[in-house]
């Protein structure tokens, strides 16, 4: 046992590396830590975490992460969410992503703190989500919860002065959608999102997913007031935000943070007008998800009249990309995670060929690591086989 002084001066019991509470899942072989708080701060070797509960436990990061996501509508629903599991369990899939919070800007539990109360951007959407992770952490799945950033409309509603707005008429803009977005130069936004993931963390889930990492890409973007100063980029604003996370989330709590990132980035020379730029997010995040879906590449991208046609290909080159950059700038390639889908859109259907071709492309890269993206939550069971 270890007896350490926290930051408020109280004292806290804190279970040594070479103690029990250091056990090995039989499920996949994953570490898992458990230890006991008794004050608000709870400190371990690598980590700092403010536990809300008595017992706060995490798996850590497996070595390769293959990882389904699940909405927080299914996640919310017994019925919808059991099967999932009993696929998993019968899969080589180790891990799930449950939105924390999604595109509407709802947070799917209730996460008891008084800056999302002060706001009331909190729901029930699920409300066992700490007897869902730890169902999951009793099988050994890692549990990674997906924070939407700036893409969120319930929040421009509370903060419209966060928001970005119309040139002509200095309204709220909206995408093509209607959805409005944050704008991503206000802090006091980083602070809403890293609040969201502390208090996510400290309930159990075990790694941080950041999407919509980025300025808008869809809609009339000529009307966006971005509010901009003089001789400042979107790319400088988010490099800031980056450096924000990693060091709030990363360095002072020991969270396991991972970022998105539209597929293109892999190969632009230049952030695509959304603030994204390969070598400046890489280093930040324990990990990055290129969305390299083929569905969403347009007409002759990597020379394919329908690069949708072609997962394999499509895969492999953005990946190969990516992998080739990370080692440029001497960053670990094995950082990254492919997303692949696992839904139609366009032609041809997808079914077990298509999914099974974007995995190979990952494994033929040299990569271990894939997250699948279904909206609908509908997974093409048979295509994932050990």
């Amino acid at each position: 046992m270890l007896v350490i002084t926290t930051l408020i001066g109280l004292f806290v019991l804190v279970t040594s590396s070479n103690s029990s509470a250091f056990i090995t899942s039989l499920a996949n072989g994953h570490l898992e830590r458990s230890f006991i708080a008794y004050a608000d701060t709870i400190t371990t070797i690598d980590r700092i975490t403010r536990a809300r509960g008595p017992e706060v436990r995490h798996l850590i990061t497996p070595d390769e992460v293959r990882a389904i996501y699940i909405s927080s509508w299914v996640a919310g629903t017994p019925s919808l969410r059991n099967g999932l599991v009993s696929f998993i369990d019968s899969s080589p899939i180790n891990a799930v992503v449950i939105d924390i919070k999604d595109s509407t800007g709802y947070i799917s539990f209730d996460v008891n703190h008084p800056l999302v109360d002060s706001l009331g951007t909190d729901s029930t959407r699920v409300p066992d989500m700490t007897a869902l992770i730890d169902d999951l952490h009793d099988r050994g799945i890692y549990v990674i919860g997906r924070l939407t950033a700036f893409q969120d409309p319930l929040l421009s509603t509370k903060k419209p002065a966060w928001s970005f707005t119309r040139v002509d008429t200095g309204a709220t803009w909206t995408d093509r959608k209607g959805l409005s977005f944050i704008n991503p130069r206000y802090e006091g936004a980083w602070n809403y999102l890293a609040t969201i993931a502390e208090a996510s963390y400290n309930i159990g889930f075990d790694e941080i997913n950041i999407d919509y990492i980025r300025y808008p890409s869809d809609g009339n973007i000529s009307n966006i007031d971005y509010g901009l100063t003089d001789g400042e980029t979107r790319r400088d604003v988010m490099k800031r935000f980056y450096t924000y996370l990693d060091n709030r989330l990363r360095v002072n709590d020991g969270i396991p943070i991972s970022a998105d990132i539209f597929g293109l980035v892999t190969s632009a020379e230049d952030d695509i007008g959304i603030g994204q730029y390969f070598e400046d997010i890489y280093p930040h995040f324990d990990a990055i998800a290129p969305m390299v879906y083929p569905s969403h590449y347009s007409s002759g991208f990597f020379g394919y009249q329908n690069p949708n046609a072609h997962p394999y290909e499509v895969v492999k080159a953005a990946m190969t990309s990516a992998t080739r950059r990370a080692s440029a700038i001497n960053e670990d390639p094995d950082k990254l995670r492919t997303w692949i889908q696992d839904f139609s859109l366009g032609t041809p259907t997808y079914g077990v060929g298509e999914v099974r071709a974007q995995i190979q492309a990952t494994y033929d890269v040299g990569l271990d690591s894939y997250m699948v993206w279904d909206p609908k939550n509908r997974y093409t069971r048979s295509a994932y086989t050990d």
